[in-house]
């Protein structure tokens, strides 16, 4: 089970910090991922960090302004979001694959999901 907090209303040039609060004790052999969903669109892949190694990729648009990492001691992933614009305003949703690597960017290669946290940039 997974579970995404950290979401909310910030202004343009702003940073939040997402977290998501894995449950089980396999949390270290999932690769880890943040996609999200603007009003209207389709759910698209933001950052995704890998089971081992800790390799990261990041979707060109954020490129530079995102961080994602994990604390396995934690069973928590985070993504680091600087320099927001209004354009990153979405529900943004982890995922979990079994020994996923960081090249995976498929929505449907992602076997489990947290709930969503929605983040709302102002101009």
């Amino acid at each position: 089970q997974l579970q995404a907090s950290g979401g909310g209303l910030v202004q343009a040039g702003g940073s939040l910090r997402l977290s998501c609060a894995a449950s089980g004790r396999t949390f270290s052999g999932y690769g880890m991922a943040w996609f999200r969903q603007a009003p209207g669109k389709e759910r698209e892949f933001v950052a995704a960090i890998s089971w081992r190694f800790g390799s990261t990729s990041y979707a060109d648009s954020v490129k530079g302004r995102f961080t994602v990492s994990r604390d396995n001691a934690k069973n928590t992933v985070y993504l680091q979001m600087n320099s927001l614009t209004p354009e990153d305003t979405a529900v943004y949703y982890c995922a979990a694959k079994w020994r996923g690597y960081s090249d995976t960017f498929g929505v449907n290669e992602y076997e489990y999901w947290g709930q969503g946290t929605l983040v709302t940039v102002s101009s």
